[in-house]
């Protein structure tokens, strides 16, 4: 809810954290009556009593009197615990950057919060860097380049993350890039690891971004942790199989663009094409397989929740592949969000495509939306749906 420019969390969607630097009422982003999950966890806590002095860690506790950064902080919990320090807090999702200033505002009534893009470099010299490990290993290895390239001799690093993604190959890539790296024992399913830097290791360039070329000659970029960064995932190459008729001078959306190989191939060159994406590091990748495929073209590319930043009743055609690969509850919920986003959004008349994998029956959700939805094409895996918005 909004009231007087700012956002007014609802109560009941507001959960307490409890750690050494005091008591957080946090909460998700966007905002979800019916929120099953808490804007923190474990390895957040862990993490926090590290840097208190209270996690029984074989670790002196870290100086907070220079410059301190924060990656991966996903609503703002360190960020928010540890403001009195003035961090930099750097995130790839747009998701986090809002979640993370507006916990902000609820517990110390400010938004001055230093939040930067992961696009953006790390600030020089860091002298502790707090690293909550990311899903993605590419993600993690950007990451610590970038860490590794900002610091010096008395830098400190501690990252944090639930065992369950703390691989063998996650303390590996600390140990080639920073240098030999120790973990904690677990605790509450968490764990903490201090790689310690050294400036002697020979580490070569990161590998990130990267390029391929699709079978129809489209170069396609992507930067870290961008989802398939190395070629065309199944469902995407079956909707290129099966694709829209763009009419001409149309405007395009690609919700959820990720590398942004839809609106690209899509896009004739009178298309105003927009992709939309929460993750900056997704943008840029589309930006440049966009503007290698229409060198001089001009399209959009908006960070944000979905569509919220486009207006109602603004475009005639929405491209989808919504993601499926994140926590079964939460990619449903995203997935709902892009299509009555896309149904907003759309002209009278205009047309929604999207592809997905039959079982998770968005052939349902299309018909509840739009009323009616055609089946373009299926396979014995995935299924292209068209929906078009009624003319009023």
């Amino acid at each position: 809810m909004q009231v007087g420019g700012r956002v007014v969390v609802p109560s009941r969607v507001m959960n307490v954290m409890s750690v050494p630097q005091g008591e957080f009422k946090l909460a998700r982003y966007p905002i979800r009556p019916k929120e099953q999950f808490r804007a923190w966890d474990a390895a957040d806590e862990y993490l926090l009593a590290a840097v208190a002095g209270e996690a029984d860690a074989p670790i002196e506790t870290p100086e907070l009197r220079g410059r301190n950064v924060i990656i991966n902080d996903s609503y703002g919990a360190l960020s928010v615990a540890l403001s009195e320090h003035q961090p930099s807090m750097v995130t790839d999702s747009y998701l986090s950057m809002v979640g993370a200033t507006q916990n902000m505002i609820t517990n110390r009534y400010t938004d001055a919060l230093d939040s930067r893009k992961s696009t953006d470099e790390l600030p020089f010299p860091i002298d502790l860097a707090l690293v909550k490990v990311p899903k993605s290993l590419g993600l993690l290895e950007h990451q610590l380049h970038q860490i590794r390239q900002a610091a010096h001799p008395g830098t400190v690093v501690i990252a944090a993350g639930m065992a369950r993604h703390i691989h063998t190959s996650t303390l590996e890539m600390f140990s080639s890039i920073l240098g030999p790296t120790t973990t904690s024992l677990a605790k509450k399913k968490a764990r903490l690891i201090f790689p310690t830097i050294d400036f002697e290791l020979e580490v070569g360039a990161s590998l990130w971004p990267k390029s391929f070329t699709t079978d129809d000659g489209l170069v396609v970029h992507s930067h870290a942790g961008v989802f398939s960064a190395g070629k065309l995932d199944p469902g995407t190459r079956f909707f290129l199989e099966n694709p829209p008729k763009i009419g001409e001078g149309a405007r395009l959306v690609d919700l959820g663009c990720g590398n942004g190989v839809l609106g690209t191939v899509f896009a004739q060159q009178d298309t105003d094409v927009a992709f939309l994406d929460k993750s900056f590091l997704a943008l840029e990748s589309a930006k440049a397989t966009y503007e290698d495929a229409f060198p001089g073209g001009e399209a959009r590319f908006v960070a944000g929740d979905g569509a919220d930043e486009l207006s109602d009743d603004s475009v005639d055609i929405v491209v989808n592949n919504p993601p499926f690969h994140d926590d079964q509850a939460l990619a449903e919920a995203t997935a709902w969000k892009m299509f009555n986003d896309a149904f907003r959004i759309l002209k009278p008349g205009g047309e929604f495509w999207v592809v997905g994998n039959r079982h998770l029956g968005y052939h349902a959700k299309l018909s509840k939306l739009f009323g009616s939805r055609t089946t373009v094409a299926s396979n014995n895996k995935f299924v292209v749906l068209r929906a078009k918005k009624p003319l009023r």
